[in-house]
């Protein structure tokens, strides 16, 4: 027997909530300030509509409806009943075309249609689970070769636990007491070292910062509390003609060389480790167009972020 990778007092503590999933006053007030936010984010990254869309761990429908209103074709997905049946119900209340709402877990969706989705998002939710990396390898599972990978979490860090559980929950009642567990939280380095483990390439990372003074929320490269994660499929995330970064040891250098994975057609340069003063023959220098770089490797995503 498979154990669902799901903490039953999480989906009793948002099933006790479900009929105020869609009061834009209530419990989930931030959820509703901050979707515009996410679904703008997601919308300038890659095109959702006519895109088959998954939303892992989707509650009450917040993002899933925003995204079948921008044309997406998207099944949610969540274990809680109780949200998802608020869901279905906004769903036919609001005519909302295109969203349909499953209670199956991410893992057993991978098992049942591995592939089969152009976008898969998970937002606000690796921290609720027992076994994050699990859900990560799921989504990267679900995704179509050269389709996105969204997630969203919290930073665990002194910060992190003054802003998001002591601010938030304790002090300005954005959300109920005991909605974040601090040893749940998960550190930037933890998420990206899941998705390598996964053959996720990230490649956008965003900060999401709050004012409580005007109560304004906005996206910076901050990524100390709430953050953002854009990932693609290990080896879509790279153009065929883009150079490969190849790492030389003894000289504590990164050098771009022609991709040999996806450009078959074109040498495979072995690497020249000498010291830096030793010219390398020729054979082992790069082609003009891949110039060695400098110290750091090139790089999408933002070196920014807090590990």
């Amino acid at each position: 027997m498979t154990t669902l990778n799901a903490d039953p007092a999480e989906l009793a503590k948002f099933s006790d909530l479900a009929h105020r999933w869609w009061d834009q006053n209530g419990e989930f007030r931030p959820l509703h300030q901050i979707n515009p936010l996410r679904l703008q984010w997601i919308s300038s990254l890659c095109t959702l509509k006519g895109q088959r869309v998954l939303d892992v761990g989707c509650g009450g429908g917040i993002l899933a409806d925003s995204m079948a209103r921008q044309g997406a074709q998207v099944l949610g997905i969540d274990l809680a009943a109780k949200p998802l049946k608020v869901a279905q119900l906004h769903a036919l209340e609001a005519e909302t075309a295109g969203v349909e709402y499953r209670e199956v877990s991410a893992e057993a969706l991978a098992a049942e249609c591995p592939a089969s989705f152009d976008v898969v998002t998970c937002m606000e939710m690796l921290e609720h689970v027992p076994d994050p990396s699990s859900i990560v390898r799921a989504c990267a599972a679900l995704v179509k070769p050269g389709g996105w990978v969204f997630f969203s979490t919290i930073n665990r860090n002194p910060k992190a636990f003054l802003f998001a559980i002591v601010g938030a929950e304790y002090v300005l009642n954005l959300l109920p007491k005991g909605t974040h567990e601090y040893a749940k939280m998960i550190r930037p380095s933890e998420l990206a070292g899941w998705c390598r483990e996964a053959e996720l390439d990230l490649q956008q990372t965003r900060g999401l910062e709050h004012n409580p003074a005007t109560r304004r929320y906005w996206l910076s490269a901050d990524t100390s509390v709430n953050y953002l994660f854009g990932a693609l499929p290990h080896w879509a995330a790279r153009r065929p003609d883009e150079p490969l970064p190849i790492y030389s040891p003894l000289i504590h250098r990164f050098h771009l060389y022609p991709n040999p994975c996806l450009t078959i057609s074109r040498p495979f340069c072995l690497i020249w480790t000498a010291p830096w003063w030793i010219a390398p023959p020729t054979w082992a220098r790069p082609p003009t167009k891949c110039a060695p770089t400098a110290v750091c490797p090139p790089t999408r995503w933002s070196a920014t972020a807090r590990w």
